[in-house]
């Protein structure tokens, strides 16, 4: 069947700009500045995906156009895809156009890669990922000017074959961006295979990343392939990097250096094909100072580092993480009103947030599940006095942490999972900040 794009933007050079991007990929684009032409040209080309923006008045920056003409090209060709062009600030209208009917969202600025792949799972019929793509949420990179920074770099690393290390403090999200570079980079298509090393039993190390034969051991009743020859073809993150034994770093330096893993039990080399991302919320240069991971793998392991910067450091991007916050537990908590009143926003965005972005979003969560009002106000939030400071206040960071701990414990009457939920830190790490505070 031939393929025909309609794509309908005010912006001449957003049309000719995705004219030039689609042309090879479908067999007809055909554009338009004027939503009025919609029904016309449904009717005359039968496209099968409609890319529609969801502002076209520049006085009038309220979506609701876009969702107008979202039903009424529902209501003249049910079976067309619909792919909305929408604006951080948009983002909860472009949710409620998906519930009218909208196959998935673009959020502008866009990147390439992105707007293709997301035409083009339009035309298989839904928001499907490809069998080896990463599933789960996308990135969303807010408009501070640290994030916008980091996001020119890594659209620029990820289509390479360089070894990253993502660092940042607990929270940060260093996860999502590891998908994110495996989304945008060249191996795509292939799987990305993720590793918990602080969860990984430290005998069953060689096991999970080089898999065993069978017999290798106890229990090992079949043969198992290891995380290095599952991610084949595509990416092996390695989380928290840093909680790696100092024993076990010399196996896993010789395997990247050398391309080639034994599984336990067999004498016969394998060969593989893997992106290397890893992270850590440690500062590996002081562990190498202090003997504790070794130079020459630290040295393998980042060829391009990227610092996710602490949630204080970019208040201005809360909002945007609030409303999408807001929207994803609307959706599970069935309260679709739900919305965050201005003064509530206000002190969202002045916190510290030690745990960073998922103490924020258990945070609303939270509220959200408490909560019979449509609009959360401030006494609808569970918040803590940790608020950023200023120059002139003596609090330091470390201080503000300790007292955030503190406040946790004392606010959940010591029950350690509900403190480490709170603050959005694993329990391991929780303890860890207890011994350096002497808690």
């Amino acid at each position: 069947m031939k393929k025909t794009l309609l794509v309908v933007d005010d912006n001449k050079d957003v049309l000719s700009a995705v004219k030039m991007l689609m042309r090879t990929k479908v067999d007809e684009v055909v554009t338009s500045a004027d939503p009025s032409s919609i029904p016309s040209l449904i009717k005359k080309h039968m496209p099968q995906v409609v890319l529609l923006d969801m502002n076209f008045r520049a006085v009038i920056n309220t979506g609701n156009e876009g969702l107008f003409w979202l039903r009424e090209i529902k209501r003249l060709a049910p079976d067309t895809s619909v792919v909305l062009f929408t604006a951080y600030a948009d983002v909860s209208l472009a949710v409620e156009g998906m519930k009218i009917g909208a196959n998935d969202f673009i959020v502008k600025p866009y990147d390439n890669t992105h707007l293709s792949e997301t035409i083009l799972n339009a035309f298989g019929g839904g928001r499907k990922n490809s069998t080896n793509k990463p599933s789960g949420p996308q990135m969303l990179w807010g408009e501070s000017p640290a994030m916008q920074r980091l996001r020119m770099i890594v659209e620029r690393v990820a289509p390479t074959d360089a070894n990253i290390l993502i660092t940042g403090e607990n929270g940060t999200g260093k996860d999502l961006l590891a998908r994110e570079i495996h989304r945008l980079s060249t191996r795509s298509a292939g799987p990305i295979e993720i590793v918990d090393m602080g969860a990984v039993i430290e005998t069953l190390f060689e096991s999970e990343l080089y898999g065993h034969a069978k017999g290798a051991f106890t229990d090992a009743r079949t043969e198992r392939a290891g995380k290095f020859e599952t991610a084949h073809g595509g990416t092996l993150f390695l989380d928290e990097i840093g909680n790696l034994p100092y024993h076990l770093q010399a196996k896993l330096l010789t395997s990247l250096q050398q391309r080639k893993i034994i599984r336990v039990g067999t004498n016969t080399p394998r060969d593989i094909d893997i992106r290397l991302i890893c992270a850590t919320n440690r500062n590996l240069p002081q562990m190498v100072t202090a003997g504790e991971f070794r130079q020459d793998l630290f040295y393998r392991i980042n060829t391009v580092t990227i610092e996710l910067p602490p949630l204080r450091e970019r208040p201005d991007d809360i909002p945007a993480l609030v409303n999408m916050f807001v929207i994803k537990y609307a959706g599970i908590y069935a309260k679709p009103e739900a919305k965050v009143s201005d003064e509530a926003m206000r002190r969202l965005c002045s916190q510290s947030w030690p745990g960073n972005i998922r103490q924020l979003e258990h945070t609303v969560e939270k509220a959200l599940i408490l909560s019979d009002n449509p609009t959360l106000g401030i006494h609808d939030f569970d918040i803590q006095d940790t608020r950023i400071s200023t120059p002139e206040e003596s609090t330091t960071l470390e201080s503000m942490e300790r007292n955030a701990i503190i406040n946790a414990i004392k606010l959940h009457s010591g029950n350690m999972s509900e403190v480490s939920r709170y603050l959005g830190i694993t329990r391991q790490t929780l303890y860890n900040k207890l011994r350096k505070y002497g808690l």
